[in-house]
């Protein structure tokens, strides 16, 4: 059994300060590219001649950052969380840049724009996928673990806040940016990816320049292996998840050879992980009770969510004629709920020192949420839905934050980064399989429906069509009833999913947050389980 010598640095409050105002522009361009790219879509459509494309343009982006995120938590382990923070911002820099030069020349190496614009939103998407959980590991290397609950919940509002400002700019670039030089136009929607630059290069200055070095290294060569590995499972079931049901069915030899190399793969990543030195992903962390539960309540909570926020945008615009304007800002209620519950839940847990019983609220208050969110039948005023939205981001505040404090709580020092990019890569992937069902279960109901069903690739052209044009599509009665039945049936299923996630929160253990960073020169056993 190897030991390892693990010497916590000393901060100023001043380096702290900086530090995390360079974080949280890190955490804040990270979390509006997720949202901030959606309204700009129909009209990137209309000009890049890719609706056929339209799906990839989302999944580029998640595939790299999905799959890279514990590589960039390993990596930071082992060469310290500034190098590879500034690796990831400049990276997402470049992959923005590249992004909104998209077609802007006609076709480059053969590829037409719409595929430029998928190419250089994956690199995009190798950044950002530093960007969460290096910002997050930072925080852990700062501050003991029941100090970070009251920055953990500043950080989940921003996320939060990001989400409701991301539509609201993507679609005042897209509809008001256009600029001219001359006989050149640079159009509106460019500038959603534009607008990342001023904010990259600030964060990166004060990265390079304001924070500490955060020294400490963890020893050990890079798991190449390993990473390969976890690119060859993750990346074969992420397409599967996100195609099949649209692009293929989910019982057509597509599939079933994505979903049958991801099984491989992942075989023989879990056994890779258990003969190499450093791994990426270390087996004996799931041997720890709080890691293992605390995780997958992260994978349910987030495939609840998804299944939850999905199609109600779609059901408001073709169901109820509600303009498109007006469906997004249904999501207000949601986003300022979210905020909400986890900044009180951040401080609750920062002046109590406990994380569970939160955990435990949180959780209930989204069950009831979604409990009665189950008929859509019975909501017919705005207001309503608007108030049960709110209680929904009410429940799912605590989850930003209180997941990943309760893991790094519980991990040795030496396993912070791999702990929380763990997390974060459980979660999204918890998304991604959440939308993936979530859309299958839809277009299963529609298709059930007497005199041969509904397409919902049809529905998505319709809603496509109408906010590209700026106009409301007319409720019409069938396929109100339609979708009322669709999308209930989305909302009974992410019930079952919030009721398993309670289950399993019951089952994590309520250890207390340590009020101080480990002693310098603690000796860690390298294999020896956290419990």
């Amino acid at each position: 059994m190897t030991t390892q010598t693990f010497a916590p640095q000393a901060f100023s409050d001043a380096e702290r300060r900086l530090t995390l105002a360079a974080l949280m522009i890190v955490f804040l361009l990270s979390a509006l590219d997720q949202t901030i790219v959606s309204t700009a879509m129909p009209r990137i459509i209309a000009e890049l001649n890719g609706l056929n494309l339209y799906s990839w343009v989302t999944t580029a982006y998640l595939l790299t950052s999905t799959v890279m995120v514990p590589i960039w938590g390993k990596l930071g382990d082992i060469f310290g969380r500034k190098p590879v923070l500034i690796t990831g911002i400049s990276i997402f820099l470049a992959g923005s840049w590249l992004s909104g030069l998209s077609g802007e020349f006609g076709d480059l190496l053969g590829m037409p724009g719409m595929v430029q614009l998928i190419v250089f939103r994956a690199l995009q998407g190798i950044g950002g996928g530093a960007l969460f959980t290096t910002a997050f590991a930072i925080i852990a290397d700062l501050y003991p673990p029941r100090e970070r609950g009251k920055f953990a919940g500043i950080f989940g509002s921003v996320f939060g806040l990001a989400s409701v400002l991301g539509p609201i700019i993507g679609g005042y670039f897209t509809d008001h940016g256009t600029v001219r030089f001359g006989a050149h136009a640079i159009a509106g929607w460019r500038w959603v990816f534009y607008v990342n630059l001023p904010l990259s290069l600030l964060s990166l200055f004060m990265v390079i320049v304001k924070m500490p070095p955060l020294e400490h290294r963890r020893a050990g060569k890079i798991d190449f292996v390993g990473a390969a590995l976890l690119i060859a499972t993750f990346v074969p079931l992420l397409l599967g998840l996100s195609l099949a049901g649209h692009s293929f069915a989910w019982s057509a030899p597509q599939s079933l050879g994505l979903f049958g190399l991801a099984a491989v793969s992942l075989v023989a990543f879990v056994i890779a992980e258990t003969k190499v030195s450093n791994p990426i992903l270390p087996m004996h962390l799931f041997r720890n009770k709080v890691f293992t539960t605390s995780n997958l309540a992260g994978f349910l909570v987030s495939s609840a969510f998804m299944g939850v926020v999905m199609f109600l945008p779609l059901f408001l615009q073709l169901g109820r004629g509600v303009p498109a304007t007006v469906s997004g800002m249904t999501m207000l209620p949601l986003m300022a709920g979210l905020i909400v519950g986890s900044t009180i839940a951040g401080q609750l847990v920062t002046r109590t020192g406990r994380y569970k019983p939160f955990m435990i609220g949180g959780v209930v208050l989204l069950l009831v949420g979604v409990f009665l969110l189950r008929d859509l039948s019975r909501i017919h005023h705005l207001g309503l839905l608007c108030g049960l939205l709110a209680l929904v981001g009410l429940g799912l505040g605590p989850g930003q934050s209180l997941f990943n404090i309760a893991t790094q709580n519980a991990v040795d020092p030496r396993d912070i980064g791999v702990a929380t990019s763990s997390n974060q890569f459980f979660r999204q992937i918890g998304s991604t399989v959440g939308a993936a069902l979530a859309g299958a279960l839809l277009t299963a109901r529609l298709a059930s429906l007497p005199g041969g069903g509904l397409d919902l690739a049809k529905l998505e052209g319709m809603a496509i069509t109408a906010a590209a044009h700026g106009q409301a599509a007319h409720a019409d009665p069938a396929l109100r009833d339609a979708l009322v039945h669709a999308v209930s049936g989305v909302m009974q299923a992410a019930l079952v999913v919030v009721f398993l996630a309670l289950a399993t929160i019951l089952l994590i253990p309520a250890l207390p947050l340590r009020s101080r960073q480990p002693q310098p020169a603690a000796t860690l056993a390298k294999d020896e389980p956290t419990n």
